[in-house]
């Protein structure tokens, strides 16, 4: 689920990044079916992204060729889509889907879905596990408006954990994003707050919506509506420890999903809103 956005200024992070308008090229629009992308991620193998959409919509995942074109629409059957607003891979192929949007920061149903790779042929398809969480620090559903840490719309699997940065509703926005870390098993779990970290006070430039890591491990890339943040340099998991370097895209829409491609090149995908997006990116980092 999304709040309207409009058109302000943005302040700057520990470092900023221009690149030119080269870097950034529409690949193609998105099927008319799809209005509300909120995730997608890449097979490099077959050019196939897999992509989903959010609150209100179909529990449901769509398959993608390099072209745009729909190859496939694989229902879910023992899922409901409370708010789907990621979806991730791991090493191997499965597929894995946050059912975690929670924008009055009242939900507790979280959870992750895992859609093995052997069922991605199928028109009907049933995920093979489910992960229940909460966050402990949550202690009142709803928090007090200041405190509405808790909504999350992107996460990635690494190393057998999921990795999920919050999306920041609360009252004063300062750019405050946590990282919190789940074990990627059955069953239900307390999920683990590894850090946080500021990106702006300027929420409709710089509240999160997406996140993905480098097939090498080595980049963690998030999205906001104009710009990719990016870490670099850390040690494990300790993302936020690393090089912390803020990317103007030069180009402003309801950006929901980012995904690399490779280790130096991201797709990103936006809603059509007013108009302006509904398409599917490139962007080459420097």
């Amino acid at each position: 689920m999304k709040k309207p956005f409009i058109v302000v200024v943005s302040l700057v992070l520990l470092a900023c990044q221009q690149q030119s308008d080269s870097d950034f090229k529409t690949l193609y629009s998105l099927p008319k079916k799809l209005k509300e992308v909120s995730g997608i991620t890449y097979f490099p193998e077959t050019h196939i992204i897999y992509t989903l959409e959010d609150s209100g919509n179909k529990n449901a995942i769509y398959a993608i060729n390099a072209k745009g074109k729909l190859e496939k629409t694989i229902t879910i059957s023992n899922a409901q889509n409370v708010d789907w607003e990621d979806i991730t891979k791991d090493k191997t192929g499965n597929l894995y889907i946050g059912d975690f949007g929670n924008n009055d920061n009242e939900r507790r149903d979280l959870c992750i879905y895992k859609v093995a790779k052997s069922q991605l042929n199928k028109d009907e398809a049933s995920a093979e596990y489910k992960i229940s969480f909460s966050y402990p620090e949550q202690t009142e559903f709803p928090p007090k408006k200041k405190e509405m840490f808790f909504d999350v719309e992107g996460f990635f699997e690494h190393n057998g954990y999921f990795y999920l940065f919050t999306k920041n509703r609360s009252k004063g926005f300062d750019g405050t994003a946590f990282i919190y870390k789940i074990k990627n098993a059955k069953g239900t779990q307390k999920a683990v707050k590894i850090g946080e970290f500021k990106t702006c006070n300027n929420y409709n430039h710089c509240v999160l919506t997406s996140a993905t890591i480098s097939p090498d491990g080595k980049k963690v890339a998030l999205l906001s509506h104009d710009k990719v943040l990016l870490f670099k340099g850390f040690k494990d998991d300790l993302f936020h420890k690393g090089t912390q370097t803020e990317i103007n895209l030069g180009h402003f829409s309801q950006k929901e999903a980012i995904v690399f491609k490779d280790n130096n090149t991201l797709l990103i995908a936006d809603e059509k809103t007013n108009k302006v997006g509904g398409n599917v990116y490139e962007f080459k980092l420097k």
